[in-house]
C-alpha cells in the first residue's frame, strides 16, 4: 500500500477516479477497484469529486462532425473507451473507419522499442492498419491520405519530449494541413502534466527523439501540444491544420493520474512513469536501465560499476529483444522502492546519470552520439565531464522553463 500525498486520479478501465489525499492506494486491479468502490460509497463524507472523462467518452461531441465522412484514426492499445477500443465504438456506431495509423510499438503496443512496424489488416474489423513507424521516415504516404476525410487522434502519452508519439502526431497533422483534412483529437491527462523541467530543445539536436522545441517534460496533453503546435507555427513552411480538441473534463495540470494501461511495452507502471525523465539519458551511454528485465526504467547498471550489492541480468524478449548488456550480469541501482511521491516531487533528477558516470570512469566514452538528441543542449555532457553536480545542471534549465510555461499559456486547456 502506498498513500499519495496529493489528490490524485486512479485511472481504472472505466473511468479515471479521484483518490483523496488520506486514501491508500493498493496497486493491484481487483484490490483497487474494492477499494476504488469502498471509496465512492463513502464519498459523500469527504467530499467527492467528479470522475474524469477522457475525449473519447464524449461521442456526443463530436459524433456528429463524422457524418458522412471517411474517418482514419491515429491510435494503440491505448486508445480506450470504457472496456471497449474506440475503434469497436466507431464501428458499431456505424462510422465509416477507413483506415488505422499506427505509431512506435504498433497500434496493438507490443512491439519493442525502436522495432519496426508493418503495415496489416485488424482482424476483428477488417480495417487497413497504416504503420508509420515501418523505418520508411513516418509521414504517411499521399496514397494513405487518399482513404480518409478526417482524422481521430486517441492515444495515451506521457508528456515527454523523447516519447515518439507526439512526433508521430505532428507529421500527421503536417500531411493533413497540405492535404486539407480535418483533424480532431480525443484528449487525454497526461501523467507528467503536473510539471514542467528541462532544457528547451536546441533545433540543432532535432531528431526521431526530439521534434519540437519544449522542453523535456513539457507537462501538456496532447490537444493542448497540438494547439501550440499550430499557434506557434511550427509545421514546415508555418502550416496550420483544421483542429478541433475535444477536451477532458473535471481534469486539472494538478490531477495526478494512474494509467489503466501501460503505454509501451517498457513502462510497465507509475513509477517507471515518473522515473522516465530522469533515466531515460541512459539510453545514449553504455548502462543498462533495465530493459530486458522485469523492471525497466526502474533499475540502471553496467558490468563494471562498483560498490554495489544490487545485481540484475537483461535477457532477450519480445519487448527487448537486444537489450543492452543482454545475458551480462550488472551490478548497480534498484529504484523500483522509491515511493512514487518522492520521484514526482523531484522531477528531473539527473544524479543517477552522474553517479553512474563517476563510477565508471569512461570520460566521453561514457556518452553516445545520441546523448545530446535525448537531453536536447550541449551544456550537460560537458557539466557532467566537468564534475557539476545534478542540482547545478537543472539551475542551468531555469529560464527555459519560465519562458516555456509563459509561452504555452495560451493554448491551455486546463487549469494549472
Amino acid at each position: 500500500m502506498k498513500s499519495l500525498g496529493a489528490t490524485a486520479f486512479v485511472y481504472s478501465k472505466l473511468s479515471y477516479t479521484f483518490v483523496t489525499k488520506n486514501t491508500f492506494v493498493i496497486i493491484s486491479s481487483m484490490k483497487q477497484f474494492l477499494l476504488i468502490t469502498l471509496w465512492l460509497c463513502c464519498a459523500s463524507s469527504v467530499g467527492a469529486q467528479p470522475s474524469v472523462i477522457v475525449g473519447a467518452e464524449r461521442t456526443a461531441d463530436y459524433f456528429p462532425l463524422l457524418k458522412g465522412k471517411c474517418i482514419a484514426l491515429f491510435s494503440n492499445h491505448t486508445g480506450t473507451v470504457g472496456d471497449k477500443h474506440l475503434l469497436d465504438v466507431l464501428v458499431e456506431n456505424r462510422q465509416n473507419v477507413t483506415a488505422i495509423f499506427s505509431p512506435e510499438h504498433g497500434f496493438r503496443g507490443d512491439a519493442g522499442a525502436g522495432d519496426p512496424v508493418a503495415s496489416s489488416i485488424d482482424p476483428k474489423t477488417g480495417v487497413p492498419i497504416l504503420s508509420l513507424y515501418d523505418g520508411k521516415g513516418g509521414k504517411p504516404t499521399p496514397e494513405s491520405m487518399q482513404k480518409f476525410d478526417i482524422l481521430i487522434i486517441d492515444i495515451q502519452d506521457v508528456g515527454l519530449r523523447f516519447y515518439t508519439y507526439y512526433i508521430t502526431m505532428v507529421k500527421l497533422m503536417d500531411a493533413c494541413a497540405e492535404t486539407h483534412k480535418k483533424v480532431i483529437l480525443l484528449d487525454r491527462p497526461n501523467p507528467n502534466g503536473h510539471y514542467v523541467d528541462g532544457p528547451i530543445l536546441n533545433m540543432k539536436y532535432k531528431s526521431g527523439v526530439g521534434g519540437l522545441p519544449i522542453p523535456v517534460v513539457h507537462g501538456m496533453t496532447l490537444g493542448e501540444l497540438a494547439q501550440m503546435v499550430n499557434g506557434e507555427k511550427w509545421l514546415p513552411e508555418g502550416r496550420t491544420c483544421d483542429l478541433t480538441v475535444i477536451p477532458c473534463l473535471n481534469y486539472t495540470h494538478q490531477t495526478m493520474c494512474r494509467l489503466p494501461l501501460s503505454p509501451s511495452p517498457n513502462l510497465p507502471n507509475m513509477l517507471s512513469i515518473y522515473l522516465y525523465p530522469s533515466i531515460c539519458y541512459f539510453e545514449a551511454t553504455p548502462v543498462s536501465l533495465g530493459r530486458g528485465t522485469s523492471l525497466p526504467f526502474q533499475v540502471y547498471g553496467h558490468p563494471n560499476m562498483k560498490g554495489y550489492d544490487f545485481t540484475f541480468t537483461p535477457r532477450s524478449m519480445p519487448s527487448a529483444k537486444e537489450p543492452p548488456q543482454k545475458d551480462r550480469l550488472c551490478y548497480g541501482v534498484d529504484l523500483s522502492k522509491l515511493s512514487e511521491e518522492e520521484v514526482w516531487k523531484k522531477g528531473i533528477d539527473l544524479s543517477y546519470l552522474i553517479d553512474a558516470y563517476r563510477n565508471l570512469h569512461l570520460d566521453d566514452h561514457f556518452f553516445r552520439s545520441f546523448f545530446e538528441n535525448l537531453i536536447g543542449v550541449d551544456y550537460v555532457r560537458k557539466m557532467i565531464k566537468e564534475g557539476r553536480s545534478a542540482n547545478e545542471i537543472k539551475a542551468m534549465w531555469r529560464n527555459d522553463v519560465l519562458t516555456f510555461k509563459q509561452q504555452r499559456k495560451g493554448y491551455l486547456l486546463y487549469d494549472e
